[in-house]
């Protein structure tokens, strides 16, 4: 079975938003989303405009953990959330199935990802993906594994850093140049 990786190129996260925007602004958006906030693909699929318009923090009780958390919206993808809602009610569905209205599918949501993945060259990548790509930037940007584990809820630092394929790279690059 291939694991999904995060997306470690920015060039290539760039491409992603420009494929997914020409086709549909909805799936721009909940790439931008996903990958902002580190949410699994079933907390992000059926927020509400209200969920999200005019606050600081998503908060939302986990499917997966049935815990409830508190998720910063980052100041880009507020003024991101006021463009893209501003025709939509709010009780909208932010991610709404254009035949339905009501939230699109996880395997839609993976088909319209990994297509736009596909034609610029991302390999291995699923819905969780998007919340690896998170993990990945933060850790990379922060440099700070327990605060990413708490972000993620994982037991120990040893499993964030497996989770967003970090500890892959090290042992790569420790092996890379390794010779007897």
């Amino acid at each position: 079975m291939q694991t999904v990786e995060p997306i470690r190129d920015k060039v290539l996260i760039q491409a992603m938003k420009e494929t997914l925007r020409r086709k549909s602004e909805r799936n721009y958006f909940l790439f931008v989303m996903g990958i902002n906030t580190g949410l699994r693909i079933s907390d992000l699929l059926p927020l509400r405009v209200n969920d999200v318009r005019d606050k600081t923090h998503i908060i939302l009780k986990e499917k997966k953990t049935n815990k409830t958390k508190r998720f910063l919206i980052n100041l880009e993808l507020r003024q991101l959330i006021d463009t893209y809602a501003a025709e939509m009610e709010d009780g909208d569905y932010l991610f709404p199935s254009y035949k339905t209205g009501l939230p699109i599918q996880r395997i839609q949501a993976y088909k319209v990802l990994s297509e736009a993945a596909k034609a610029v060259g991302v390999q291995n990548f699923g819905t969780h993906s998007m919340r690896k790509t998170f993990g990945f930037w933060h850790y990379t940007i922060n440099k700070n594994v327990a605060l990413l584990q708490d972000i993620f809820n994982h037991a120990s630092p040893d499993i964030t850093l497996r989770y967003i394929g970090i500890n892959q790279d090290i042992v790569d690059r420790s092996l890379e140049h390794f010779s007897l």
